[in-house]
């Protein structure tokens, strides 16, 4: 059954995300097509695997969109493996999700910088970077950033690895201005990968 939330003033798009509460697409299934704040409030302990049909997605471990965050693209995700992806921080758990709006893999534009608020050395991104040092950037944290247009992924290791923090144009006004604004999970600056987030 497709679920809405009335109060949700998220415009409407082709966001479609179909979720179980047991691995492998196994055992009771729910529909949605728009922000789910607590999947406990539908019925379901937890989600176990998920199928992304249409949209791009970001999954958290607590509810209203708290805790360690997950993106989720099209496809199919048969196990917490699949969306957590290679997080060296064992997580099972995903309580609330949804859409990311400004998803866009063709126009993505993100400038990192040195200090928080903006300052110090800057670097303009609008690509996939599996090594930030290796592209040219003189350490592993970034003191603020500001996503101009789309989304994107950032992650703690290099390759794609650790926590995942999702940046969107449309957050903030795309404006982060510290690491504490990366996620409710952030301890730290470090961010070493970036990619683009597809649609």
């Amino acid at each position: 059954m497709a679920q809405t939330n009335p109060m949700n003033t998220m415009p409407m798009g082709p966001w479609k995300i179909t979720v179980y509460d047991q691995e492998y697409f196994q055992g009771k299934r729910m529909e949605f097509t728009s922000c789910c704040q607590n999947i406990m409030e539908c019925g379901m302990e937890n989600v176990r695997s998920l199928k992304v049909e249409c949209g791009s997605w970001v999954g958290f471990e607590h509810s209203s969109f708290c805790g360690q965050q997950f993106v989720l693209e099209k496809g199919d995700y048969p196990r917490f493996e699949a969306y957590s992806g290679s997080n060296s921080y064992r997580i099972e758990r995903m309580i609330s999700f949804r859409p990311i709006c400004c998803a866009s893999h063709k126009e993505s534009r993100m400038t990192v910088y040195e200090k928080e608020n903006m300052g110090g050395r800057q670097f303009e991104l609008c690509n996939d970077y599996p090594s930030l040092q290796a592209m040219g950037w003189f350490n592993n944290e970034v003191g603020s950033m500001h996503v101009q247009c789309g989304a994107f992924v950032c992650y703690q290791f290099p390759g794609y690895r650790g926590h995942q923090y999702i940046m969107e144009c449309d957050c903030r006004g795309g404006e982060y201005k510290c690491y504490r604004q990366f996620g409710s999970h952030a301890q730290t600056p470090q961010i070493q990968s970036i990619r683009r987030i597809q649609h």
